[in-house]
């Protein structure tokens, strides 16, 4: 892993069986379709979220997830990368802001801010700081349904991104969880 004085950078999200992390309108509806976990299993979700120490998403999540009624990262600092969006709506001014910082630019900022591990979320932001050597671990839940097209979760890479499995997981409903640490 990371150095007690790196900033951490992950990745939690869940993926088609062909590796859509949403529709090409950006719906994600197909991952509550699935037979639910056992009570109070949530694939490791919330041990995660209770780790990080900010979330860093595009703009299309930050748009889908302002549709979700309550807000679901409560009072959790989010950083909505965007060189287009320019305003946040009210009911979550407290707890969002708005960069349009590359990522390494980012992460810097961050790490002088006092950040210590940050949550990667949405498929542009993944691959733009994949392909720049950011990620330092993947979570990814593969959901047991094909969608057909779709928002991908990895996109084109100048080069191979080595990946060390570092734990894996499946239940009854189907689901398979790989955890991964990016080789570096």
């Amino acid at each position: 892993m990371t150095s007690p004085d790196k900033l951490q950078v992950s990745v939690f999200i869940a993926t088609s069986l062909d590796g859509y992390i949403a529709r090409p309108d950006g719906d994600v509806a197909w991952l509550h379709e699935i037979e639910p976990l056992a009570d109070g299993d949530d694939a490791g979700y919330g041990a995660f979220f209770g780790a990080i120490d900010v979330l860093v998403m595009g703009r299309g999540s930050f748009e889908k997830v302002l549709e979700f009624d309550p807000w679901p990262y409560g009072d959790k600092p989010v950083i909505v990368l965007s060189k287009s969006l320019t305003d946040v709506p009210e009911a979550v001014r407290k707890t969002v802001r708005i960069d349009d910082a590359d990522p390494q630019a980012l992460l810097d900022k961050l790490t002088q801010a006092g950040y210590k591990r940050i949550y990667l979320d949405g498929g542009k932001v993944i691959q733009s700081f994949l392909r720049e050597g950011l990620v330092d671990d993947m979570c990814i839940t593969t959901i047991p349904v094909l969608i057909g097209a779709g928002i991908p979760l990895f996109g084109s890479l100048e080069r191979d991104v080595k990946l060390k499995l570092v734990d894996s997981k499946s239940w009854a409903n189907g689901m398979v969880q790989a955890t991964y640490e990016v080789v570096k």
